[in-house]
């Protein structure tokens, strides 16, 4: 069962995300939460802000991936955050609930791992000189 997948400009709550997938038949779920950090190996200097920005349809994108994941028993909820975000804010939450851990553990990460590869969204990533690069395009500004 999907909660919810998300896009949104608004602030993850990752209690939202546990809430969400919290049932009495469940007795494992699985979180992954991702932060904004002030370094990148491509990045010359240190990290200030993230930019991201969405296609269109991302947000239906997010949902094929998350119903791509799911399986009999599970209850998932997965968001990412578009807009600009500072170090520490969170860009992605993924929490998955099931019957036993390892599948939980198993379906959280593969899902993390297919939004990365397949959302439509997009890194701007600000150095604390004011120059920027996209991930994958190189050094601009």
């Amino acid at each position: 069962m999907i909660a919810f997948a998300r896009v949104t400009e608004r602030p993850l709550d990752v209690t939202e995300h546990m809430d969400a997938v919290a049932h009495a038949s469940q007795g494992a779920t699985a979180l992954f939460v991702g932060t904004v950090r002030d370094n990148d190996p491509d990045a010359e200097g240190r990290v200030v802000q993230l930019d991201y920005s969405a296609h269109p349809d991302a947000e239906a994108v997010l949902a094929e991936l998350a119903e791509a994941a799911d399986a009999d028993g599970l209850r998932i909820a997965v968001s990412h955050r578009i807009g600009t975000l500072g170090i520490g804010d969170g860009a992605i939450v993924c929490a998955v609930s099931s019957v036993h851990r390892a599948e939980a553990f198993d379906v959280c990460r593969a899902l993390v791992e297919s939004v990365k590869a397949e959302l439509p969204v997009w890194k701007k990533q600000v150095e604390a000189d004011g120059s920027y690069s996209w991930v994958g395009l190189g050094r601009l500004g």
